[in-house]
């Protein structure tokens, strides 16, 4: 996949290259090889790009198409994006690290979630309130104008096809900020609004550095909505620049999410849930399960079959679907054994794994698990976003529950027991 030739971003319905001169090196996880070089979109991009997208809203390009016509220009991308659809996810599998059967997955749901807007498009009404005889009170939807949209590298394609295809569907047009680690997916989709015919400047997409083209983005006077995906730490960063212009976000932030297992739990469905909710991709998901309230009475065994499942998971890259995939980066490998090392400090035990793994001079971790976790500790509060698991006993029943909401950073939950009353 390597090649010389320079990405560029997509602005206005053209291919343009940065004022800078600076370029982006994207890196294959599972080896540390530089496979693509993009340029490096900054302020000026930025500006070129709100600037080509508020035109679109101005001029209501998209607002006065009829909404059946915004729905067929939506199938057209899915129809695009599908037709490439073994030749990107390999690329979605390359630049994120993650198994190719996952990659697969991620491109067969951008497409669900192109086709479901596009659906969507033709469907959306206002209402009306009966006032009397000499009142009408009605209500019609309108587009915001501007919608910038930051997307994260652990799945930069679905989630980028996710808040576009909703926002041109209602008649806003989109300014991308893609991922630096994990930029390709996103041209890939832009490609295939080029094909679909899309008006010039309806879709923009970026490739730059969070600190310079992501904060010009939000700054920026003419964006009037936002999107983004990320940490907790960078979403307050967000929500404080639209605060001062009273911007509407939509967020999605960092994840804790627990399981509590009670005593009469199916152990085979437990461990199951624990490879995959915990494990793929390489822990790198906002949902995953990160930490195992268990009850008390059943957790050495519990704890032994987590240990045989993980002792036993296939590491390597992703192209080869292994159960262990690399991190996407040397600087997120680094955080993990941070994670795992401040674990210990704070009295867990180690069950397996807590170390980097030299694979193929890939960003791989051993799959980890924690035993005794405390409810005050890092680990067991911050998000990790790597393939580590904490464990922790509990006696009360109601105590598994409590512990499990024990924590700001919520986003999904389960709960394993024969009895649901």
């Amino acid at each position: 996949m390597a090649t010389s030739e320079v990405i560029k971003n997509f602005i206005d319905g053209e291919w343009r290259d940065c004022s800078s001169g600076k370029r982006i090196e994207v890196d294959d996880p599972s080896n540390g090889e530089t496979v693509a070089v993009i340029a490096e979109a900054g302020p000026e991009e930025v500006h070129l790009a709100v600037a080509a997208a508020d035109r679109v809203f101005r001029d209501r390009v998209l607002i006065d198409m009829h909404p059946y016509d915004r729905g067929r220009m939506l199938f057209r991308v899915a129809d695009a994006l599908e037709a490439r659809s073994d030749e990107v996810a390999i690329i979605n599998c390359i630049e994120t690290g993650k198994a190719l059967d996952l990659a697969r997955g991620e491109v067969r749901t951008a497409v669900r979630y192109l086709r479901y807007y596009a659906g969507l498009a033709d469907k959306l009404e206002g209402r009306s309130i009966p006032r009397g005889a000499d009142l009408v009170d009605y209500t019609v939807r309108s587009p915001f104008g501007v919608s910038a949209q930051i997307v994260p590298w652990n799945g930069p394609l679905e989630l980028t096809a996710r808040s576009l295809a909703c926002a041109i569907a209602t008649g806003n047009s989109v300014v991308v900020k893609s991922p630096e680690l994990a930029p390709l997916s996103g041209i890939e989709l832009a490609r295939a609004c080029e094909t679909a015919g899309l008006p010039a400047g309806a879709v923009n997409v970026l490739t730059g550095y969070g600190q310079t083209a992501g904060q010009a983005l939000i700054d920026h006077p003419d964006v009037r909505h936002i999107v983004f995906t990320g940490s907790m730490a960078t979403g307050r960063t967000v929500l404080k620049a639209a605060a001062e212009r009273i911007v509407p976000c939509i967020m999605e932030l960092g994840g804790k999410s627990a399981a509590v297992v009670y005593s009469d739990a199916d152990l085979d469905a437990v461990v199951e849930a624990v490879r995959i909710g915990t494990y793929l991709n390489a822990g790198q998901n906002c949902n995953n399960l990160t930490r195992l309230l268990v009850e008390r009475s059943i957790a050495d065994e519990t704890l032994e079959r987590v240990k045989a499942c993980v002792e036993g998971l296939s590491i390597g890259p992703g192209r080869e679907n292994c159960d262990i995939t690399p991190l996407i980066s040397q600087k997120q490998r680094e955080g993990v054994e941070s994670a795992c090392r401040m674990a210990l400090s704070q009295g867990a035990r180690l069950v397996a794994g807590g170390t980097a793994l030299s694979v193929r001079s890939g960003y791989f971790m051993a799959p980890t698990v924690f035993a005794d976790v405390a409810p005050d500790s890092s680990l067991f509060q911050k998000e990790v976003f790597g393939p580590v698991l904490s464990v922790t006993a509990f006696d009360d029943p109601i105590k598994g529950i409590e512990l499990a909401n024990d924590t700001d950073q919520g986003l999904a939950a389960g709960v394993f027991t024969r009895d649901i009353d």
